[in-house]
């Protein structure tokens, strides 16, 4: 349920060594525009292309995009995030677009409904995209035990304790 969630800002909620790695590795890379992502993109190597990238849309609303291998925290510079996860290019017709898209960051957990600021970071750049994301993962934190569960195939109930998951993001409570 996506209800008053549109604009959420997402803090970091992973383990603590990858936020320590912010200073030393620098941040992703900030994509405003098409030229941008065409300077970016032609200083790759062709192999890298294969895989998804990792990506977050920061707090400016801005698409930072890193090698898939790299932390979401350190591809935001430690900030919080309108959304994140994982994201895949291919070339059609002479021009890029978005083949898939994914929430799948376990450092911020976005939930489904921050898809909005994804679409909107890839219309500014006038990337094409699909019309949501590709790969939805859905976060939920335990009430009970405090520990961060994916809920697969509609089933809210906490992998480590058995005790009933909400129906609604709640991933930045405290835990």
């Amino acid at each position: 349920m996506c209800v008053g969630t549109r604009g959420q800002r997402y803090r970091y909620v992973g383990p603590p060594e990858p936020k320590a790695l912010v200073r030393a590795c620098g941040d992703g890379r900030s994509i405003r525009s098409s030229a941008d992502f065409g300077e970016w993109v032609s200083a790759l190597p062709f192999d890298e292309l294969a895989e998804p990238f990792t990506f977050v849309v920061d707090g400016g609303g801005v698409l930072r995009l890193a090698p898939r291998r790299s932390e979401h925290v350190v591809c935001a510079g430690g900030g919080e995030v309108l959304s994140a996860g994982e994201m895949s290019f291919r070339e059609k017709s002479g021009h890029w677009v978005v083949e898939e898209v994914s929430n799948q960051s376990t450092g911020y957990c976005p939930d489904v409904c921050s898809w909005p600021a994804v679409a909107e970071a890839l219309d500014r750049i006038g990337m094409h995209r699909p019309s949501g994301f590709t790969h939805e993962v859905v976060f939920r934190r335990c009430r009970s035990c405090q520990e961060l569960n994916i809920v697969r195939e509609e089933d809210f109930v906490c992998v480590f304790c058995g005790e009933d998951l909400p129906q609604e993001w709640n991933v930045s409570e405290p835990g």
